[in-house]
């Protein structure tokens, strides 16, 4: 089937939104503070690594890869004795769901025919090398459509997450290095990325240096035309390699999920729940436009 791996990356600006509501909306905040966690941070961690079960930190700060070993401790420690993984997958799934009703996203042809076709998508693709994305598919399939759709947006980024790790595992750039050649990318600010995941100046300066040594900054932390060039392969493989989430559908079913997908994510961005600035750098320009451009 020969499609470009842009199409990958159009479809991940569609799925993610949705996908985030359980990051951002005020609804899983107090889903997840209701449990009794304390703070943004452990209820992020606790939600996120409920479909592993409780594994070491360890085992989450090397599937999560680019936050800080300190702060999944420190956030995941203590989760477990104060609330088990089924009940913050519960809380996650009816917060999410609580917050795009509240959207105005209801069960109608638009949602059920998104959720039939990104299930699709998502199902129809192997589990190698993919942990998170693994761990949620095993969890029981939704009925209810604004749940289907939401869980299958949670696969499809995740599987996408799984797949960027291993390009940038492959190419030597560690999870905390990565954030910074996001930043070096202009994709986010400095500052939004050292508050968001955890940096100060000396181990930022340290990740910096270890990157310009391999050429890939200048001493500044600039990007050099060897980094962009790192970079750019990094984000083309990663296309690449989940542009297979979309074998599953055929031309016409591709078209008819980004027709029936695009307004939705419209609706969840409208919202304001989710910020522009987020660490993934989403991009949201095509989002006037509902076809796949096969």
């Amino acid at each position: 089937m020969d499609r470009r791996p842009e199409l990958a990356r159009r479809f991940f600006h569609r799925y993610e939104p949705v996908h985030a509501v359980t990051y951002f909306a005020p609804e899983a905040r107090a889903a997840l503070d209701g449990l009794g966690y304390r703070g943004f941070w452990m209820g992020y961690f606790a939600g996120r690594a409920a479909p592993l079960g409780m594994v070491p930190t360890e085992v989450v700060t090397a599937v999560f890869y680019n936050f800080a070993p300190e702060r999944v401790a420190k956030s995941l420690g203590a989760a477990w004795s104060v609330a088990g993984p089924d009940k913050a997958l519960h809380a996650r799934e009816e917060s999410a769901v609580a917050a795009l009703r509240r959207y105005g996203i209801t069960d109608g042809e638009n949602v059920r025919t998104a959720a039939q076709l990104a299930g699709k998508a998502a199902k129809s693709v192997g589990v190698d090398g993919r942990p998170l994305f693994a761990a949620n598919r095993a969890l029981p399939w939704p009925d209810e459509p604004v749940l289907a759709l939401w869980h299958a947006a949670t696969l499809l980024r995740e599987h996408r997450g799984d797949a960027h790790i291993t390009v940038l595992s492959a190419e030597g750039v560690s999870g905390r290095e990565s954030n910074i050649l996001q930043v070096a990318a202009g994709k986010v600010p400095r500052e939004y990325m050292m508050r968001a995941r955890d940096y100060d100046e000396t181990s930022w300066q340290n990740h910096v240096t270890a990157l310009a040594e391999r050429g890939v900054l200048d001493q500044h932390g600039a990007m050099t035309a060897a980094g962009t060039k790192l970079k750019d392969h990094i984000e083309h493989t990663t296309d690449k390699l989940t542009l297979s989430t979309l074998d599953a559908l055929d031309d016409r079913e591709v078209e008819e999920l980004f027709r029936a997908l695009t307004p939705i994510t419209r609706t969840v961005i409208a919202a304001g729940d989710i910020p522009a600035m987020t660490p993934m750098g989403l991009g949201r320009d095509d989002l006037d436009d509902d076809a796949a451009h096969l």
